[in-house]
């Protein structure tokens, strides 16, 4: 299934531009974007997570291995 495309406008350094377009094809830039913009969202979801389970770590009590193994245990005799 091919994606939808939406033309979006937005702009970019002069750098940025004269380096994309000496390096890529006409017909191969808007693939390079959203590839570029893909694994920049993705960054930025993992780092957004990471954050959260930071916190999160932070707030709950540790446990021995001991006391996550009987916790297992018990979960799997109640199954």
């Amino acid at each position: 299934m091919q994606a939808t495309l939406k033309k979006l406008n937005f702009f970019v350094e002069d750098d940025i531009r004269g380096e994309m377009e000496a390096l890529v094809p006409a017909g191969q830039r808007t693939r390079l974007i959203n590839e570029a913009l893909r694994k920049e969202l993705l960054r930025i979801k993992r780092e957004r997570i990471h954050k959260k389970l930071s916190e999160f770590r932070i707030k709950t009590t540790r446990l021995s291995d001991r006391e996550i193994v009987t916790a297992l245990r018990g979960d799997r005799k109640r199954a």
